[in-house]
Order: structure tokens, then C-alpha cells, then sequence
């Protein structure tokens, strides 16, 4: 009994200890939470802010560019890619010598990728790309030797048909501060790869795709800590061009050859000739129907290959180099040159439409044109002095009588009272002096000159137009497609296009349809109509008789070019021999076909190559064999003049 008394009086006690060690407890749980939260609560504050979470972007796949028939003219292609962790860069020091000794590689061109400053801090470091499978899985299985390294699959342009369509196609880059700037609030970053030039640059929106991304939290020295949330990338959707790959090949080929047949050559010249360079050219084929463009040449030309990943100073330097005449300029839109003959279609047309001449109109071309009274130069002359004798309007096409239309012109000039530029205004009809708006970036104007425009141009720029007035010798020389009248040989194409479809003028266009990563169509790039050139069936009629004459007849300035080949439709075209001050002649020719109702218009321009008829019309005769898929025999220059 007594033993239970006694620990009955120590419950008390017990509970009292209890007691104690709780409040203990209690007292010690309250001062931490205190100091956590009063003293140490600005340290605890900084650390959890200094936690936050990034978001890496990951790339995604541009969309091929596919030529009208489904070849595939620009297209990805996977690269592994070696990298490393920065941890282990900076942990080890000697990584990057070890790095470099396995790839047999500068020690400074591993260093050089480890500091790029484009680099994601967040994202191990790319050291090298495109290497062999064999050498990264060689590699990673040191893991010892090469701590943090690791190997990553990315995707490049790759150009199946190398330098093929270059100026058509373009090439993309790096986006800069300009085009960031533009195309920031678009979702563009810096480091994204961008188009460039070409039909990359001109169908941006379509080719590129979705950039996919990570959300990572990172600790105060952006270390990751934890994926948030992680977002696959969607590719870019695939254009369709309406260019036919093989024709472009043809015409890329014909073009060169033909420039290489003329370097040498002595220009054949009643006063004695200088030697030829061929120093470059274009071509373009269209569709009359469509505005479709077929086909874009021009040379010299470049591989875009060189541009994948960033072009190497050593070769942006020989893009630039003046002996490489300008590769990275696409002639073919860009170049502007003087259409010489080829403009007397639009003089033409303007002559019949105003009633100054009909298609029976005669007259008398003994060689020379003589203006009474003049001020300034008062003789104008054919090529060579050339007599026709009695002309109407079909044989002045067909044999390019410059008199015939020196004639006109002066016609023109004393009823520009009542008939203003009508020449002028016509040729601006069919498209001249404006730009296409051709989805191929960038694109020259043009000129089609008249007195308000020659006072300008003066105004502007009194040294290089020292003469503000228009006379009736400016009025002639614009008539045969010289002087201060300029035009690109897309130009010239489109308008031949309008001509041989009855008036009507398209916008050139090279997309065609736009498909998604999945198949289902984007959207379709309808042909647009942007003018209407006026002219009446008898007015057309009389001047494709004489287009015909200059391919088919004997006396025809592209006759020779034309003659012996079989085609399954007749050609109808016009030369032109552009005089240029201080360079030998360029080189012309612009047709069409079949001639009634054609489905082709093919434009070729070369610089400092000699007669139109001799050089230009036959590169134009392959690209229609080739067109119609008949055998296009070598290339060699033809007889002709003009």
C-alpha cells in the first residue's frame, strides 16, 4: 500500500516535468519561427527570389520548298551536334584542350564556341556540329575524360539540287537587331534563325514554324533546378513553287553556256568590234495564263550552302568581290536594262491605238532618219545603216526598221498636244516603269521616261542628267526602247505575257500552294490580276504577224536562231541589241508560244554579249524546247543582227 501511495505522489511531479519539456518545446518552435520570420526573413526572402524560372525556346523546322511537280528544291536534314555542360567547363579547365585533341581540332576554335554570346546560358554549350556518329559515341563513352559532354540533334537547310534556283530560293541567317526589332512582337528571339533573301524571306510567315519550349526554374547562379513545363516544337508548313525544276535547270544552263560561247568573241561591227565578256545575264519564263512564273535565271549565281550555320568572312568577301560581277544580285528583277527593239511591241500598239499609222501604213526607210528642223542630234539611223526600203508595220517588226518607228515617234511628237506620252502611256499598260509585285524581294522599278520625268530626274540629279528638256529626238530614241527607258526581264516577260494573252497582266507570282506539317493545305496562291493593256483584235493582229515574221520568216531577225528545230508551236518574239556607253551591246530577246494562244513567254537579257538575235534568242529557243519537253540540241551562237 505504501508503494502505491508513494507513486501516486509522484504524478504530480511527472506531470509537472511533462509540463515543463512542452512549454520547452513550445517556446523553442515559437523563437525559431520568430527568428525565421523577423530576423532571418530578408535572407530567406532574397534566396526564394532569387529562384525563378526561365524558358529556353527550342527551334523549330522550317517547311521544304518543293518546286510545282513535288521536287524537293530546299529541305532539312538532321546534324548531331556535340555539347557540353558549362558546370564541367568551369569545374574543369582543361576540358576544351581535351575536347580538341579527340576532334583534332584548334584548341581556339572549341574556345571560340564555349564564348559565343549567342549561346543559352541554359543549355549546354555546342562545341562542334556534323560530326560522325562514330566519333560522339567514341566520345561519350569517356565519359571520365569528358565529363558533362553530351550529343543533341538539330536540323540545317540542306539544298538537294546545290546551287539550282539560288536566287529564286534565297537563304536564311541568323535574325539581326533590325529584323528582331521588326518582328519582336511577332514571337521572334534572338538566336532564330530567319529567311534572308528569296522566297524564304518573301514566305517567311509560311516556312517557319512553331518554336517549342521549356520552362525551367533555376536557382540565383541559373543552375536549372526543375522542368516546369515542356512544349514540342511544330514545323514550319511546306510551298509549293510554281517553278518546274527542270526547266529552271535548262534555263540556268542554256544561259551560262551561252555566256561562256560569247567571252572572246569579237563583236561583229561595221566599224570594227571589240572583244565580248558576257559578262552576265537573266532569263525568266511565265505563264500568259497564270502570271505562273516557270523559271528564273540569272548568272553569275552563288551556292546558299555557304550561308548555312553563318556564312565565313572569306567567302562573304568573294560575294563582294567587283571581278565576281554581283552573283548575289538577281538580274532577272533587279537588273535594269534598256529593251532596246523589244520595246517597239508597246510603240507599236500605241501608233495603231491612236490611229498615227495602220497596219498598211508605208514607209519609206532608206537607212536614216532625218529630223527638220531639230535642236540638238538630227540623224538617227538603223543598225548598220541598214535600208528596208517600203515598210509597214508587220516587216518593221519582223526586220526591227528602227526608221519606221523613228517616224512614229515624231508623229507622236507633234500631236502631243492632243495625244500626250501615248507611247509612254501604253508601254506603262502592259506594266513597264512599275514593279510586278512579285513575291521575290527586292524588285527595280523600271522607267518609261516623258518630259515631267526627264525634268525630275534633272532636278534630282542636274550632274547625271545635266539636260531637264525633252526634245523630239528623245521622243525617238524611247521609241526603239533606248535612251533613258529602262525595264527588268521580268519585266519585259510579264508584258510579252499581257500581249500574248489578249492585254490582261498578272501579277508574277512563285508560290503556289502552302501545305501544313500534317498534309492538309494551308492555302492556295491564286493568280491576281493587276492591269489591263488596251488594244484592239486588228491593232494585236498586225503586231503578232510581225512578232511571227521575226522568228519565222527568212528575213526575220531571230530566224536564224529558230530555224531547223522542230517545235510543236510557233514562237513569235522580237530581238533588241541594246547600245550601252562604254560596254559592248547587250543582248536580247522576249517571245512567246504557242503564238495564238500562248502558254509560255520567255525573256533573256545578257550584258555585253552582242545582237539579240545572235546569242539571246537561242538560250530563249532552248527554254521553249525544254518547255515543250523537246530535245534541246547545243547551244551555239546563230546568225542574226538586232
Amino acid at each position: 500500500m505504501n508503494t502505491d501511495r508513494s507513486e501516486v505522489n509522484m504524478t504530480p511531479m511527472r506531470l509537472a516535468v511533462v509540463g515543463v519539456v512542452v512549454v520547452a518545446l513550445f517556446a523553442a518552435l515559437l523563437a525559431r519561427l520568430w527568428f525565421l520570420q523577423v530576423l532571418a526573413s530578408e535572407d530567406f526572402q532574397v534566396q526564394a527570389e532569387a529562384n525563378a524560372v526561365r524558358t529556353v525556346y527550342t527551334p523549330a523546322p522550317r517547311g521544304r520548298i518543293l518546286d510545282r511537280n513535288g521536287k524537293v528544291m530546299v529541305d532539312n536534314r538532321v546534324v548531331q551536334v556535340l555539347t557540353v555542360e558549362r558546370t564541367s567547363l568551369k569545374d574543369d579547365p582543361g576540358l576544351v584542350s581535351r575536347i580538341a585533341t579527340a576532334l583534332n581540332r584548334p584548341v581556339s576554335e572549341i574556345q571560340a564556341a564555349v564564348d559565343d554570346p549567342r549561346a543559352n546560358l541554359l543549355r549546354p554549350v555546342p562545341v562542334a556540329r556534323d560530326l560522325p556518329k562514330e566519333t560522339i559515341v567514341a566520345m561519350l563513352e569517356r565519359s571520365d575524360e569528358f565529363p558533362g559532354l553530351a550529343a543533341e540533334q538539330v536540323t540545317e537547310r540542306v539544298y538537294p539540287y546545290a546551287a539550282l534556283g539560288a536566287h529564286i530560293l534565297g537563304y536564311v541567317g541568323e535574325i539581326n537587331d533590325t529584323e528582331l526589332a521588326e518582328r519582336e512582337s511577332q514571337g521572334y528571339r534572338l538566336g532564330e534563325t530567319i529567311g534572308k533573301a528569296g522566297v524564304e524571306l518573301a514566305h517567311e510567315d509560311v516556312l517557319r514554324g512553331t518554336p517549342g519550349f521549356v520552362r525551367v526554374e533555376v536557382d540565383r547562379r541559373n543552375r536549372p533546378l526543375r522542368v516546369i513545363e515542356e512544349v514540342a516544337p511544330l514545323p514550319g508548313s511546306d510551298l509549293y513553287l510554281t517553278i518546274d525544276v527542270d526547266l529552271q535547270d535548262q534555263a540556268e544552263r542554256s544561259l551560262f553556256e551561252a555566256l561562256i560561247a560569247v567571252r572572246g568573241v569579237r563583236e561583229s561591227k561595221t566599224d570594227g568590234g571589240e572583244f565580248l565578256t558576257g559578262r552576265a545575264g537573266a532569263a525568266v519564263a511565265i505563264s500568259p495564263r497564270t502570271g505562273e512564273v516557270l523559271a528564273v535565271a540569272s548568272n553569275p549565281t552563288y551556292d546558299p550552302t555557304i550561308f548555312v550555320n553563318g556564312i565565313s568572312q572569306a567567302n562573304f568577301a568573294a560575294l563582294q568581290d567587283p571581278a565576281a560581277n554581283a552573283p548575289l544580285t538577281n538580274r532577272a528583277t533587279q537588273g535594269l536594262y534598256a529593251p532596246a527593239s523589244t520595246f517597239k511591241l508597246f510603240s507599236a500598239i500605241a501608233g495603231l491605238e491612236s490611229g498615227l499609222v495602220s497596219a498598211g501604213t508605208v514607209v519609206q526607210d532608206p537607212g536614216s532618219y532625218t529630223i527638220t528642223p531639230c535642236e540638238g542630234r538630227c540623224v538617227f539611223r538603223n543598225a548598220g545603216s541598214t535600208a528596208y526600203g517600203p515598210v509597214a508595220m508587220s516587216k518593221a517588226l519582223s526586220v526591227s526598221s528602227d526608221v519606221y518607228f523613228y517616224i512614229l515617234a515624231e508623229r507622236f511628237w507633234q500631236a502631243r498636244s492632243t495625244l500626250g506620252d501615248g507611247i509612254q502611256n501604253t508601254a506603262r499598260s502592259f506594266g513597264l516603269g512599275a514593279r510586278t509585285g512579285i513575291d521575290l524581294p527586292p524588285e527595280a522599278q523600271g522607267r518609261v521616261p516623258d518630259p515631267e520625268i526627264r525634268r525630275q530626274m534633272h532636278e534630282d540629279n542636274p550632274q547625271a542628267f545635266p539636260e531637264g528638256r525633252w526634245f523630239a529626238g528623245d521622243n525617238l530614241i524611247m521609241a526603239i526602247g533606248q535612251g533613258e527607258v529602262v525595264a527588268t526581264p521580268l519585266q519585259l516577260a510579264n508584258a510579252y505575257a499581257a500581249f500574248g494573252n489578249g492585254g490582261t497582266v498578272y501579277r508574277p507570282h512563285l508560290a503556289l500552294r502552302a501545305v501544313k506539317y500534317d498534309g492538309t493545305l494551308l492555302k492556295n496562291f491564286d493568280p491576281e490580276v493587276t492591269g489591263q493593256a488596251q488594244m484592239s483584235p486588228t491593232s494585236r493582229n498586225a503586231v503578232l504577224s510581225g512578232l511571227l515574221g521575226a522568228v519565222n520568216d527568212s528575213n526575220g531577225t531571230a530566224h536564224s536562231a529558230f530555224a531547223g528545230y522542230d517545235l510543236p508551236a510557233r514562237v513569235a518574239g522580237k530581238t533588241g541589241t541594246a547600245q550601252v556607253p562604254g560596254k559592248q551591246d547587250t543582248a536580247l530577246f522576249v517571245g512567246f508560244a504557242p503564238a495564238e494562244s500562248p502558254d509560255i513567254a520567255v525573256s533573256v537579257v545578257m550584258e555585253e554579249s552582242g545582237f539579240g538575235g545572235t546569242i539571246a534568242a537561242p538560250v530563249a529557243r532552248s527554254i521553249i524546247q525544254a518547255y515543250f519537253r523537246v530535245p534541246v540540241a547545243p547551244l551555239t551562237p546563230a546568225g542574226g543582227r538586232d
